[in-house]
């Protein structure tokens, strides 16, 4: 198959659904992942009424059934997957001190895209140019904590670490497959006009995507093992 093949976890709105339809417009094929079937369905068929080519997957990022199933999915049908991009997560904090909330942000920010990447890391190495995005975002950059006053005031303590750890994992794997086509690489998509973001949010949807979907595409001689938003490197 020479078609590339993608998979966009969380993509049923927001930022995740705006990077299904503008890496389907350049004519890769992309699997629509959301927590329930009816909800991918539903997404997808705003963007096959607009002629692109998406399928709706069943995806909730912290159910090992899904991902086993979805993984033998792809394999079956694709024989590998050339994009996977980690968008799925939550803000759940509305304090500094929620044991619960911490956990679960924990679960859906780092642990789901760890256990679903090396669940897919054979079908990503199948392809001739594999590329992992993460989606992360600026509240993850240690160095950000420190120095930015605007990044200190929108800190929570879970959503920051889960951040700061997926970008770790970025960082692991970009060394790990250094020797190979594979590229992973850390995206901020900016404070986007979304349910997370809210309505005063200063960047808008298409923009929010822009970054993931330029990383998720990136040429033989593209980055591996960064952190972006849009053209300017983050720090750490």
């Amino acid at each position: 198959m020479t078609q590339s093949i993608a998979l966009v976890t969380g993509a049923s709105k927001g930022i995740g659904l705006e990077i299904v339809r503008q890496l389907s417009q350049q004519n890769i094929k992309v699997l629509l992942a959301a927590r329930s079937l009816e909800q991918a369905q539903q997404a997808v068929a705003q963007l096959v009424q607009d002629g692109l080519d998406v399928e709706a997957v069943q995806l909730e990022v912290t159910n090992s059934q899904h991902i086993q199933a979805l993984v033998q999915h792809i394999q079956d049908t694709y024989g590998k997957l050339d994009i996977l991009v980690n968008n799925a997560g939550v803000l759940l904090e509305r304090g500094n001190y929620d044991e619960d909330a911490f956990r679960d942000t924990l679960e859906v920010n780092t642990l789901a895209p760890f256990y679903l990447t090396e669940a897919l890391l054979p079908l990503l190495l199948n392809s001739p140019a594999g590329r992992i995005v993460n989606q992360s975002s600026a509240i993850g950059s240690i160095y950000l904590q420190l120095n930015e006053p605007l990044v200190q005031q929108l800190a929570k303590p879970g959503y920051a670490v889960s951040k700061a750890a997926l970008n770790m994992l970025t960082a692991y794997w970009s060394q790990q497959y250094s020797h190979t086509p594979l590229k992973v690489n850390s995206v901020h998509p900016g404070l986007v006009k979304t349910q997370m973001g809210g309505e005063e949010a200063p960047v808008s949807i298409e923009d929010g995507a822009k970054t993931a979907v330029h990383f998720a595409t990136l040429p033989s001689d593209g980055p591996t093992g960064t952190f972006y938003h849009l053209d300017q490197q983050l720090p750490w």
